[in-house]
């Protein structure tokens, strides 16, 4: 299409991977963040048991981190997030290389309570490494609202060329109309004067020999009958030049034509292209696509919305009556949109729906001596 720009489409191509790697990114480090300070807040819990020996630094950190994380929402949805604790001095608090084991002997209160202290002081540091994995449910989430939105975009300027597209073409029909108008009173006038071309052949061929008696009975008529000959032959000179113009004329308004027709199949060819492609179980017959290239613009976008109902939902268009019942007949179906728009169709036996006619109220004897002949 003429009026589509290529720009936009290879932009909107270009954008949804582009801007889904910016969102991971812009999500990974924002929530990364997030999680850091939160885990700060809470991986120690409350220090009052570890102070006072009733449970060990590392598992205190490990009891807090693991519930944390059990808690986040996100992680189910493909959020990798590796916490890593360690003491300033390289003694790793999370995650715990080996797993708790339960001494059948009490532990010394007070030794816990020392080790605790002595971890604390040595400095505790933090880090948190986030990834959100790709094709995952939060990533798949993002790109295909990125992809929605370049759909749509695309939607909306398809829209706007097709309009661009529908004015331009009635237009051009406009103008086919003004010039055959224009070719037809060029053609009546070039018949009349061919006409006064004979009467004026006529008339010379009689003055011609009344010139001739005239010469013979009076030499004193001589110069005005000469000059009444020099003027009608004036007038046969300037009626050929004005048929030889006007045969041009209507040689230049017969290539336009030609022009306009060739234009006329391009715009059948694509319209078939685009049924075909748009709607998988609707076929539309080569003379439902000619007749709804000769609808107004109105009466095409009502018809279009009929043949779409017949793809997605045949059992929800309004059936006005069964043109033909008759035994050993197929059952073709009329619906009316618009008023004065008619569609003609028939179910298929693989289930889909065939169009077999599209038209108006002054095409319908047509359309019916149509689709009596099927």
């Amino acid at each position: 299409m003429k009026y589509f720009s290529l720009k936009i489409l290879i932009l909107c191509i270009l954008l949804p991977p582009v801007l889904y790697i910016f969102s991971i990114q812009l999500i990974e480090s924002h929530l990364q963040n997030k999680y850091l300070h939160e885990i700060e807040d809470i991986y120690t819990g409350d220090t009052s048991p570890l102070f006072d020996g009733s449970i060990c630094l590392k598992d205190a950190v490990t009891d807090n981190i693991d519930l944390y994380l059990q808690k986040s929402r996100l992680i189910p949805w493909g959020i990798k997030v590796n916490v890593t604790i360690v003491t300033k001095s390289g003694t790793l608090l999370y995650p715990a290389i080996i797993d708790k084991k339960h001494s059948p002997f009490p532990s010394d209160p007070v030794q816990i309570a020392t080790d605790n202290y002595n971890l604390f002081n040595e400095g505790i540091v933090v880090s948190v490494d986030l990834k959100v994995g790709h094709n995952t449910l939060f990533s798949n989430l993002i790109l295909a609202f990125y992809i929605f939105l370049s759909v749509f975009v695309l939607y909306i300027y398809y829209r706007a060329g097709a309009k661009m597209a529908e004015q331009d073409d009635m237009e051009k029909r406009g103008e086919i109309e003004r010039l055959l108008g224009l070719e037809k009173d060029r053609a009546d006038s070039l018949s009349g004067l061919r006409h006064e071309r004979e009467i004026l052949l006529s008339e010379f061929q009689v003055i011609e020999k009344n010139l001739a008696h005239a010469k013979q009975k009076a030499d004193k008529n001589e110069e005005e009958m000469i000059r009444d000959i020099v003027d009608l032959e004036e007038k046969i000179e300037k009626n050929l030049a004005l048929q030889d113009e006007q045969q041009k004329l209507i040689n230049s308004l017969k290539e336009k034509t030609k022009d306009y027709e060739k234009e006329k199949i391009k715009n059948y060819e694509a319209t078939q292209k685009r049924f075909r492609t748009l709607y998988k179980n609707t076929s539309v017959n080569k003379r439902a696509v000619s007749g709804f290239l000769d609808l107004t613009d109105e009466l095409k976008i009502k018809g279009e919305e009929v043949i779409h109902q017949l793809n997605e939902s045949p059992q929800l268009v309004p059936i006005k009556r069964k043109v033909f019942g008759k035994k050993n007949r197929e059952k073709v179906l009329e619906v009316i949109f618009a008023y004065k728009g008619r569609l003609y169709f028939r179910k298929q036996k693989n289930s889909k729906t065939e169009v077999l006619t599209i038209g108006t109220k002054n095409t319908q004897t047509k359309d019916l001596e149509f689709l009596s002949s099927l």
